[in-house]
C-alpha cells in the first residue's frame, strides 16, 4: 500500500509560512507593503468560479489582500488587455492572476504574455532554462516541495514526466535537471509510452487525460505525482487510475488533495515573493 502525499497537509504549512512572511513585510515597511492579488475571472465556468473562491480564501488566510474583477463571458479580448495594461501599471497592484481557461475568442498566449513578468502571479513568465528560484511556475515548484517533504531525493533518479505544457511539464522537466534527476519527458506524441512510465523512479503526470496511467505502465515501487485534474459525471479524477496503481507504487498524490491545494498554496508564495520585490525597489 502506497503512503498518500498529502497536499493539503502540506499546503497548510506553506500558508502558515506566507502569513509569517506577509506579516514581517507589513512589520518593516508598512500595511502598504502588504501582499495583495487581483483575481481576474472571464465567464461563468463554475470550475473556474470556485477555483476562484478557493484562491481567494487562501490569500485571506496567508495574510494576502485578494481582489475579484469578474468579466463577463463577451468580454472581448481587447477590452480584457487593456484591463491587463492597466493592472500592469497600477503600483498599487502588486500580483495579478488571470483564470484559465478563458473563452475561446480569447488568445491565451496573448493574455498571459501580456501580463507584466514583475506581477505574473503564476509564473509562467519565469525562465524555465535558470537555476533562479525567486519566482516559479507554481504547479513545478508545488511537487518539487512535496517530494521533499516526502522525503524523496530525486538526484540520481530516472523521472518522467508525461506532458509537455509551457505551463506544467517543460518547466517541471527543468526543475528536475535542476536537481540533478534524469528526465524523461513523454507527450502526445510518443511512442509506447508504456515502455517509458515503467521505467520511472519518479513518474509525473501532467496529460490532461483521465485515467491515462494504468497499474500496467508503473514500475513497482514508483513514486507517482498526478497533476492532472479531470471531471467523470461531475466528479474529479486525475490522469493516474488511482485504484489500480496505488497498491503498486511507493507514494502516491491523490486527486483531489493532492497537487491541487499545493499549486494554488504556491500562488500564495509567489505573491508573497513579488511584495517583496516591490517593497525593496520602493526604498
Amino acid at each position: 500500500m502506497a503512503l498518500i502525499i498529502d497536499g493539503k497537509a502540506i499546503a497548510n504549512n506553506v500558508k502558515a509560512e506566507v502569513k509569517e512572511g506577509s506579516e514581517a513585510l507589513v512589520a518593516r515597511f508598512g500595511e502598504e507593503a502588504r501582499p495583495n492579488m487581483t483575481l481576474v475571472l472571464v465567464g461563468s465556468d463554475p470550475v473556474s468560479k470556485r477555483l476562484v473562491e478557493l484562491k481567494t480564501k487562501d490569500c485571506e488566510a496567508a495574510g494576502i489582500t485578494p481582489t475579484v474583477i469578474s468579466l463577463s463571458e463577451t468580454t472581448s479580448e481587447e477590452k480584457l488587455l487593456r484591463l491587463i495594461d492597466r493592472l500592469n501599471n497600477d503600483a498599487d497592484v502588486r500580483s495579478i492572476l488571470c483564470q484559465l481557461p478563458v473563452p475561446e475568442h480569447i488568445s491565451t498566449k496573448k493574455l498571459l504574455a501580456a501580463i507584466a513578468p514583475e506581477k505574473d502571479v503564476d509564473g509562467f513568465s519565469a525562465r524555465i532554462d535558470s537555476d533562479d528560484y525567486d519566482i516559479a511556475a507554481c504547479t513545478p515548484a508545488a511537487v518539487m516541495r512535496m517530494l521533499k517533504e516526502a522525503g524523496v531525493d530525486v538526484e540520481g533518479k530516472h523521472c518522467v514526466v508525461v506532458g509537455r505544457s509551457n505551463i506544467v511539464g517543460k518547466p517541471m522537466a527543468i526543475q528536475l535537471l535542476l536537481n540533478n534527476a534524469t528526465v524523461t519527458v513523454c507527450h502526445s506524441k510518443t511512442v509506447g509510452l508504456a515502455e517509458h512510465t515503467r521505467r520511472a523512479d519518479v513518474l509525473i503526470v501532467a496529460a490532461g487525460r483521465a485515467r491515462l496511467i494504468t497499474a500496467d505502465m508503473v514500475k513497482e515501487g514508483a513514486v507517482v505525482i498526478d497533476v492532472g485534474m479531470n471531471y467523470i459525471e461531475g466528479h474529479p479524477v486525475g490522469d493516474v487510475d488511482y485504484d489500480s496503481v496505488e497498491p503498486k507504487a511507493s507514494m502516491i498524490t491523490p486527486v483531489p488533495g493532492g497537487v491541487g491545494p499545493m499549486t494554488r498554496a504556491y500562488l500564495l508564495v509567489n505573491a508573497l515573493k513579488l511584495a517583496e520585490r516591490a517593497a525593496r525597489g520602493n526604498q
